[in-house]
């Protein structure tokens, strides 16, 4: 089974570690939009524009479904990229849910944070699932710098910090216990938010993505080895150097398209 994996830039580095650690797979093929990335903050349309181009990309590369790991594609054009691919097509926002669904929080007491770019919680697509589950205290905020901070290799230090306090200065006393990260960029600086809201649980999507993945596919194989190949639309030295430090050992050096 081989699997494709989009995202506008690096994060969707840290579903493609879930995905790489679950031995499901014989291959993975890491398409990174590093030279329009981000996308949060970009109009649906273009947006739209974008994911179509990688559908492209993945119709004439030899994998058996995609996994969009970028948010924001995966509320703004979902529908669209699966009517043009030439195979299936996997959003982030389900497991996503599916990853706070099974912590089993308590509905009642938990306070969930959840945050992403602009377009994703704009289009409350977290809120309307978290609440359809139960949960009584759910709070979303856009967190768009976080995305050229990761981009950026910034995991920490006092620019983070600044970001961290211009975005979540006035939430100390809802007392945040659960923080959705609502983009795959944001796992990569979850050490930071978890001490920022004095170790709070952080979820993401990836966590989830290969149970739910083996509940719609019923995977059961198991390979030695997955090859990991990396593609990106600029700088594919430098999303080759976060997968290294994600834990993704590279097996092929692809060119860039």
């Amino acid at each position: 089974m081989k699997v494709g994996v989009f995202d506008s830039g690096v994060g969707g580095l840290t579903v493609a570690k879930s995905l790489y650690e679950s031995r499901l797979f014989s291959d993975i093929v890491y398409y990174g939009d590093t030279a329009r990335v981000p996308y949060g903050s970009k109009d649906q349309n273009t947006v739209l524009r974008y994911a179509l181009e990688a559908i492209e990309f993945f119709n004439g590369v030899d994998v058996d479904f995609v996994v969009v790991a970028c948010n924001t594609v995966s509320v703004v054009a979902l529908a669209q990229m699966q009517q043009y691919s030439n195979k299936p097509v996997y959003g982030v926002i389900e497991p996503g849910v599916l990853a706070l669904q099974q912590r089993q929080l308590d509905k009642n007491d938990d306070r969930i944070l959840v945050i992403a770019t602009k377009a994703t919680i704009n289009s409350g697509e977290y809120q309307r699932r978290i609440e359809a589950l139960g949960y009584g205290q759910v709070i979303a905020r856009a967190t768009p710098l976080f995305v050229p901070l990761v981009e950026e290799q910034c995991y920490q230090g006092p620019i983070l910090d600044a970001v961290l306090q211009h975005y979540f200065a006035d939430l100390s006393a809802h007392a945040i216990t659960t923080v959705v990260l609502g983009c795959t960029h944001y796992p990569l600086i979850a050490q930071a938010i978890a001490a920022y809201f004095n170790g709070a649980l952080t979820i993401h999507s990836g966590e989830a993505m290969v149970a739910w993945l083996q509940q719609q596919l019923q995977l059961n194989a198991h390979f030695d080895k997955t090859r990991v190949t990396i593609y990106a639309s600029e700088n594919v030295a430098a999303v080759k150097r976060v997968a290294a430090q994600w834990g993704l050992p590279l097996q092929s050096d692809a060119p860039a398209k």
